[in-house]
């Protein structure tokens, strides 16, 4: 009888483990870009998850006037979050902000728009050199188009 109830209890407390854990590793909510392309999420820092963003204080020049590859980056974010964002936390980083795959326009049928992908399809960010290969490509097609900062000299990540 002892040992029954010692093992539900035991139960029990890996049950509420496992529950805390999966909280803890997606974040759902409205988010506010950040002008550097990051996500401000429930007070939480969050890096898109396999890319780059040029930084703000770094201008992307072209012949006639320079402008800033970061707030392109943001504004393109600004454009595509219309409502709540799913985060799934991939890692975290020394500064105590997280890195996450990160979705809008998801549903119970869907998984949404990754926009991670969809800064790259525009040419605003920099696939990371252990991003998925589908970051990988989404880059190289948007580098031979010239799309975003691939149209103009920036500094590399």
């Amino acid at each position: 009888m002892r040992i029954n109830r010692l093992l539900q209890l035991v139960l029990i407390l890996f049950t509420l483990q496992v529950s805390a854990d999966v909280s803890a590793e997606q974040l759902t909510s409205y988010a506010f870009v950040n002008e550097d392309g990051t996500l401000r999420i429930k007070r939480k820092t969050i890096h898109l998850h396999g890319i780059y963003i040029p930084n703000t204080d770094k201008n992307c020049r072209t012949s006639q006037r320079s402008l800033f590859c970061g707030s392109r980056a943001a504004l393109a974010l600004e454009f595509k979050i219309k409502g709540f964002v799913r985060c799934d936390i991939t890692g975290e980083n020394s500064d105590g902000s997280l890195t996450g795959l990160c979705r809008v326009n998801y549903s119970a049928f869907e998984e949404g728009d990754d926009l991670s992908a969809y800064l790259l399809e525009r040419g605003w960010a920099v696939a990371l050199p252990d991003a998925p290969f589908e970051y990988q490509a989404l880059e190289k097609i948007a580098r031979s188009r010239g799309l975003g900062v691939w149209g103009f000299a920036f500094g590399s990540p």
